[in-house]
């Protein structure tokens, strides 16, 4: 019997990357849909359903890159309600890069359905104008607080108006933080030296808003670090690292700020850029993954990452330097969800507060379960945020602890809220807050 030839068939092609918006998405394929992912997912804890997990979400964005499903409001509704907040990927055996994915998606989905007209003039007034621009982000903060010095912010909320408010602006008013004297918003000098024997010459992220509301964090955080040893540089020309950009899907302004984040500090020679907000934090030690595609910028960015650290991960290389006063205070720790699983940084802040005397550090039952600020996850979906702040408030409660303590401004001003709304005075602290006021008090 005569075999018939085998005629050569044209030579098999791989198949494209998978990507959304050009942003890579081949890290769905590493899950293994294992489940484990489940129970740390705070929107699946509150609702149950299969698309609100970190696992149906990927299946989603799989889809999507493969062209097997659209953006259907339903798709873009269970994408939106994700915080980003990553507690999936500390729990993932498999180590999906869930960030990443979440990030391409939304960017996908500003790119086919950026809304209507109030929503493109919220994110341009927001993230084109405000978070880009710091001589308007300050022109903002004089508004803000005239509304508040004048009495009119107390007259709206004794008065009730701010609920008869439409859409989510009853949530957007309620989060508006206390702005502080101009004392407290005034810029850091170039150079804070070290006090005693010099460890390290570092420069400081100041930040955005972060510079504008929580300036006095920033001061602390600079004297923290000059009485460790630290030369501590604060960069003029610094502004938003672009965090909240790309976390909100506008992933060409995020890139444009990451350059010049990564050029205004790479100017300073210093050996180390330290931050005390955790999504910038966060965000900056990613900067490699972001230019990746960029080839002028991708080992420039990696190389950059490497010298971002979190004020606790930089300090608790060392022990604290003395002499510390005593804070007689029994306090619960809170860590932020790009703290602890954005940048694994958990035993840190806790050994600092236990160098401290007279503190007494009592557990947060979940204190690494999202309390619902999630960047401007508390603007955009009120309703989620307020269930996961008020389970967070509860378990503050259990504690009975005279204060807060936690490392981010965002979860500072969503757990002051969650407390005011029970008439709860607690104050919530920066961790650089309480060592500061160690320092201050020696």
């Amino acid at each position: 019997m005569t075999m018939a030839p085998v005629i050569p068939g044209p030579p098999a092609t791989s198949p494209a990357p998978l990507a959304l918006h050009g942003l890579s998405v081949e890290g769905v394929n590493q899950c293994v849909h294992c489940g484990l992912c489940l129970a740390s997912c705070p929107t699946f804890s509150e609702l149950g359903t299969e698309m609100d997990s970190p696992r149906g979400r990927i299946f989603l964005i799989k889809s999507l890159a493969e062209g097997r499903i659209g953006l259907t409001d339903s798709t873009v509704a269970h994408l939106d309600l994700c915080l980003d907040c990553r507690a999936c990927e500390t729990v993932c055996p498999a180590g999906v890069p869930y960030g990443r994915l979440i990030e391409a998606a939304r960017a996908e989905i500003e790119r086919q359905r950026p809304g209507g007209a109030v929503r493109r003039a919220f994110r341009w007034l927001n993230f084109g104008l405000l978070l880009g621009r710091p001589r308007a982000l300050r022109a903002a903060a004089v508004g803000l607080r005239l509304y508040q010095a004048s009495g009119l912010q107390a007259l709206v909320r004794r008065s009730g108006i701010a609920r008869l408010l439409p859409g989510t602006l009853p949530a957007w008013e309620a989060l508006l933080p206390s702005l502080p004297p101009a004392a407290d918003r005034a810029p850091l000098p170039p150079l804070t030296p070290a006090l005693g024997p010099r460890r390290s010459r570092v420069a400081l992220l100041t930040g955005c808003v972060q510079s504008i509301v929580f300036g006095a964090h920033n001061q602390a955080t600079a004297r923290v670090l000059a009485r460790n040893g630290c030369d501590v540089l604060a960069p003029a020309g610094q502004g938003c690292c672009g965090a909240l950009n790309a976390h909100g899907g506008d992933h060409a302004r995020a890139i444009e700020m990451a350059k010049r984040t990564i050029e205004t500090f790479e100017a300073t020679g210093a050996d180390a850029v330290i931050v005390n907000t955790s999504g910038c934090g966060a965000h900056m030690k990613g900067y490699g993954a972001l230019l990746a595609g960029e080839p002028a910028w991708a080992e420039r960015a990696s190389r950059f990452a490497g010298t971002v650290q979190d004020v606790a991960e930089f300090l608790a290389r060392e022990p604290l330097r003395g002499p510390l006063a005593p804070v007689p205070m029994t306090v619960t720790y809170h860590d932020p969800c790009h703290v602890v699983h954005g940048q694994k940084i958990r035993r840190q802040p806790r050994h600092l507060l236990a160098q401290v005397p007279g503190l007494r550090v009592v557990d947060l039952p979940e204190s690494d379960w999202c309390c619902g600020s999630a960047g401007i996850y508390n603007l955009t979906q009120p309703e989620m945020a307020g269930r996961l702040l008020r389970r967070k408030v509860r378990n503050i409660e259990a504690t009975r602890a005279e204060a807060v303590v936690t490392a981010n401004p965002g979860c500072i001003l969503q757990i002051e809220a969650g407390l005011r709304a029970r008439s709860l005075r607690v104050p919530v602290l920066h961790l650089v807050e309480v060592l500061d006021r160690a320092y201050r008090h020696a």
